[in-house]
C-alpha cells in the first residue's frame, strides 16, 4: 500500500516508541498528532466546528482559547483572502452574518462586502458577532497567522475551506513551526494532491472528504481503495442510512486509516436529525456516539464539544 506524500510518513517515526523525545517532553499538540498518526490508538479525537462558537464568535481567537480550555483536540477553521492578500478566518465569502458591517459600512446596508474586496485594515475595523448574531463584541476577525500562533503547541488545526491557499498556508506554518499540527482536507483527486505536495519537503497532514452517496465522492473513495493509497483518515459524509456508512467503515479500517465523522448537520451524517448537532438533538447523546465508536470511528467533529468530551471521558476514550 502507498502512503506517499499524502501522509507525511516521516511523522510516524517521530511519535513511535523509539522517538528521541520522551513522552513527558511532548507538548499537547505533539500528543494529539501522535494519536492521529496511530491507526491502532483508541483515543478519540474531538474537533470543534469553528471553535466554541456557541459561547464566542466563530473562527475567533476567543473561540479557539475556549476550545483549548475544554480539552478539544482540533480547531476547525475556514479561510478567505483579503484584497491585500492576507489570509483571515472566515467561513462566509461576505461579512454579513458574522460581523457588524452595517454599522461600519453605513453606505452598504443592502449589500454585504466580500472579504476578497476588503483590505485587512477594513476587515479589522469590523467586530465579530456572537453566536446567532445575538450581540456584537469587540472581538476582531483574526488572521491565519494570529490563529496559528494561538494554537502553537496547544491544539491541532483543521483547515476546512482553504485548500486553494495551500501554498500560502504552508509558508506561514513553516515560518511559525506549526506545520505538523495542521490537517488540511479536500475532495481533489489523489494525483492532484500528490503532485502538489511533491513540491515541498515538508507538508501538512491531508485528509480526503468522501461523500459515499454522491457520484464524485464514491469515485474518489474507490480511487483510494483501488490504488492502495492509505490516507491518515477519511472524512465520511452520507445523507441517508442505507447501510453504506457501515460498509465504508469496514473498508477504511481494513485499509488502516482512521474514520472522521461529523455530528454537526443532518446532511453530513445520515439525515436523521435537524441541522443542529445530531447527538444533542436526539436527547440521548450516547445513542449517537456509541454507534460511531462501535463502527471504529475515532475522529468526531461537533458543535457541542463539551458534551462529546464528557461522554468520551466517561468511556476512558479521551485521556491524553
Amino acid at each position: 500500500m502507498n502512503r506517499i506524500p499524502l501522509l507525511t510518513l516521516a511523522l510516524l517515526a517521530t511519535f513511535a516508541c523509539t522517538s528521541p523525545r520522551e513522552s513527558s517532553q511532548l507538548n499537547r499538540a505533539d500528543k494529539i498528532v501522535g494519536h492521529i498518526h496511530n491507526p491502532s490508538s483508541d483515543y478519540v479525537i474531538v474537533i470543534a466546528h469553528r471553535g466554541d462558537w456557541r459561547n464566542y464568535p466563530e473562527n475567533s481567537i476567543s473561540a479557539i482559547e475556549s476550545s483549548i480550555r475544554m480539552g478539544v483536540d482540533i480547531m476547525e477553521l475556514d479561510l478567505k483572502m483579503t484584497k491585500d492578500s492576507v489570509l483571515v478566518l472566515s467561513h462566509d465569502a461576505d461579512v454579513l452574518r458574522c460581523t457588524n458591517f452595517r454599522k461600519v459600512f453605513r453606505d452598504q446596508k443592502d449589500k454585504s462586502p466580500l472579504v476578497k474586496d476588503l483590505t485587512l485594515e477594513e476587515i479589522r475595523s469590523l467586530s465579530l458577532n456572537r453566536a446567532h448574531g445575538v450581540a456584537v463584541d469587540s472581538i476582531k476577525v483574526p488572521t491565519l497567522r494570529q490563529a496559528l500562533l494561538c494554537c502553537k503547541d496547544r491544539i491541532c488545526v483543521n483547515v476546512d475551506q482553504g485548500y486553494q491557499y495551500y501554498d500560502q498556508v504552508l509558508a506561514i506554518s513553516e515560518e511559525l513551526g506549526v506545520t505538523d499540527q495542521l490537517l488540511i482536507k479536500g475532495k481533489r483527486p489523489i494525483e492532484v494532491v500528490a503532485e502538489h505536495e511533491s513540491r515541498y519537503e515538508h507538508n501538512m497532514m491531508y485528509m480526503p472528504i468522501v461523500d459515499i452517496q454522491k457520484e464524485k465522492g464514491i469515485a474518489l473513495f474507490e480511487s483510494y481503495l483501488e490504488s492502495g493509497t492509505v490516507p491518515l483518515a477519511y472524512e465520511v459524509c452520507w445523507q441517508t442510512d442505507d447501510g453504506c456508512f457501515e460498509k465504508a467503515c469496514e473498508k477504511i479500517l481494513a485499509q488502516g486509516s482512521k474514520i472522521w465523522v461529523n455530528t454537526i448537520w443532518a446532511s453530513l451524517c445520515g439525515g436523521e436529525w435537524k441541522d443542529d448537532d445530531a447527538a444533542f438533538m436526539t436527547g440521548d447523546p450516547a445513542s449517537v456516539y456509541d454507534r460511531y465508536l462501535e463502527k471504529g470511528v475515532s475522529m468526531i467533529q461537533t458543535d457541542r464539544p463539551d458534551m462529546l468530551i464528557s461522554y468520551l471521558e466517561s468511556k476512558g476514550r479521551h485521556n491524553l
